[in-house]
């Protein structure tokens, strides 16, 4: 459903500066730093030309790898899949290649400020996404037990639909500050933010989401609480994630995260393969033209990772696939940190033990989607009896969940995403192959929309993914639990290694389950760039005065820190 939170002012037609701070945790104006003409940082020359590994060539990796390389140092990037890591966009066999599936990431709040920062640096351009009662989709279905409502705003829904918007409003009001939250976050007024959510990290890191929805008085009925969980705000149902805590819940409403969504043009894996081609203008040490793929040989990345060692001199030696055998003096880790518990051999001694104990305790979600080709925009012909719409994005407790129908004009071919599930409801697809999974889809839709015959409108094979069954994934975000606040705390100031002991330094976490906000492309951009100024410091760099990095203001604005006995 479009959002249900409260509006931050009185006035709704009054204007509100925009949400441009992806998280309360750690309030740094990362566009700020991107956007200064001062650069992000310089090393010592005598640094030039250094090699540093950078392993995974996820968004994450890329970002990395491209910033230091603008710093003068040589990025040398492992990818055992292929660029993109969860950006991943692909094709339909024997169909136009202008019709894509976005496998991972598909869909970017505007307030994901530092990924649009690199979205714009290499030209891509973005439009709405068709979630449900989005401004830009025609018309949502939403069907529970049953029964189906169409609905072209929220106003068309059953006056339940909005008792429960109401009330979701109300929780978070009275139990999260929400309006005042959402006003200092506009107006960047971190201490008010800090003093904020220092209370509420206290007070709610042992509670569920859903536990948070019954100490509500706006949430006493059971029939609420069960339709909020299967249509939910913004992207739709949210049930899935009830029983994860309640904090990463509020860093999703708090910044907009789920509010106003944009996909980009063409696909999203462009971002990284344009990153990867991409020959700066400003750039230290190399001559003007180089690019990473032209520092890799064939341009092409170095292959998985296999083993991560520490070896004398507190240097980290990296074996890949191929048996090749490297030594760094840094190294940045941008693949899910589960990686570093089973396909990577790893010593011990890379990491304190207790960041050890933060990545084993890494909760990962499941996730699974399914895109078909069709011939047209089929949806958008109007039933002759109702003048509705003949199918619409559907939301239901039926097996599909969330059915998208996206579109590049009215006679040109589209792609229905079929399904889109986490977690329990992923689980039950994972045994199935594409053709059985697209089957079972098929009549659960087929008993929402009986007139609709979506199969004759079918040109080509399915394409499905399952990230839990997806070998150098193994889930598709990290979402904490309750309890894990003090786990996620330290994998995200890893990058701060004057804290920790000389000889654990050198290896330096980054992407989205190392951030605050996994699952969002912003939390990827924003610790590879929390790594490059961790890099930049190892190597005995600085920032200039003007535009101070994150490191720099940390002790400003670090994470609420929870007692541990």
């Amino acid at each position: 459903m479009t959002s249900t939170v409260p509006n931050a002012v009185e006035h709704a037609d009054e204007q509100q500066p925009p949400i441009t701070m992806f998280g309360p945790d750690f309030p740094y104006a990362y566009d700020d730093f991107l956007a200064h003409p001062a650069g992000l940082g310089q090393i010592p020359a005598t640094e030039h030309g250094t090699e540093v590994a950078v392993i995974g060539g996820g968004l994450s990796g890329i970002v990395a790898a491209y910033e230091l390389m603008k710093m003068g140092l040589k990025p040398v990037v492992y990818e055992a899949d292929q660029l993109g890591g969860r950006l991943r966009t692909v094709g339909f066999e024997g169909c136009d290649e202008s019709l894509t599936a976005e496998m991972g990431a598909m869909r970017f709040p505007p307030s994901s400020t530092a990924l649009q920062h690199y979205i714009d640096l290499v030209g891509l351009h973005t439009r709405p996404f068709p979630n449900p009662l989005a401004e830009g989709t025609p018309s949502t279905v939403v069907d529970l037990k049953g029964e189906s409502h169409y609905a072209e705003t929220v106003e068309d829904l059953p006056q339940v639909y909005r008792d429960v918007a109401a009330a979701w409003g109300k929780c978070l009001e009275e139990g999260a500050d929400f309006s005042d939250m959402n006003r200092a976050m506009r107006e960047r007024d971190v201490p008010r933010i800090r003093e904020i959510w220092a209370k509420l990290v206290e007070k709610l890191d042992n509670q569920t989401f859903y536990g948070f929805l019954c100490d509500s008085e706006a949430f006493k009925s059971f029939r609420h609480r069960e339709i909020f969980g299967q249509v939910g705000f913004g992207t739709g149902g949210w049930d899935t994630d009830f029983p994860n805590s309640i904090l990463e819940i509020l860093r999703v409403v708090y910044t907009e995260a789920d509010d106003h969504h944009r996909g980009i043009v063409g696909g999203s894996q462009q971002l990284p393969l344009r990153m990867w081609e991409r020959e700066p203008e400003k750039i230290v040490h190399w001559p003007y033209g180089t690019s990473l793929a032209s520092l890799h040989v064939g341009g092409e990345p170095r292959p998985a990772v296999t083993r991560l060692n520490r070896t004398s001199g507190n240097r980290i030696t990296v074996t890949d696939a191929n048996g090749d055998i490297r030594t760094y003096q840094a190294a940045i880790f941008t693949a899910q940190s589960w990686m570093l518990l089973s396909k990577i051999a790893c010593d011990d001694s890379l990491f304190p033990i207790d960041h050890w104990t933060a990545i084993e305790r890494t909760h990962y979600m499941e996730s699974s989607k399914l895109f078909v080709p069709v011939d047209r925009p089929f949806w958008l012909d109007k039933d002759e009896e109702t003048g509705r719409d003949v199918m619409s994005m559907t939301l239901t407790d039926r097996m599909t969940r969330g059915t998208y129908l996206l579109d590049e004009g009215p006679d040109k071919p589209a792609v229905i995403c079929l399904s889109y599930t986490w977690c329990d409801d992923s689980l039950k697809w994972l045994p199935l192959s594409a053709n059985e999974r697209m089957e079972v889809m098929l009549k659960s839709l087929g008993e929402i929309y009986p007139k609709v015959d979506i199969r004759k409108h079918i040109i080509g094979n399915p394409v499905t993914v399952s990230w839990e069954n997806e070998p150098y994934f193994m889930g598709a975000f990290k979402a904490n639990l309750p309890g894990h606040y003090r786990y996620q705390r330290r994998l995200f100031t890893h990058f701060m290694q004057d804290r920790l002991p000389e000889d654990k330094r050198g290896v330096f976490l980054a992407g989205d389950d190392i951030s605050w906000t996994a699952g969002w492309a912003e939390g990827a951009v924003q610790t590879a760039l929390n790594a490059v100024w961790g890099v930049m410091r190892h190597f005995g760099g600085e920032t200039d005065p003007t535009n101070p990095g994150p490191g720099d203001v940390y002790d400003e604005i670090a994470p609420v820190e929870l007692p541990e006995d």
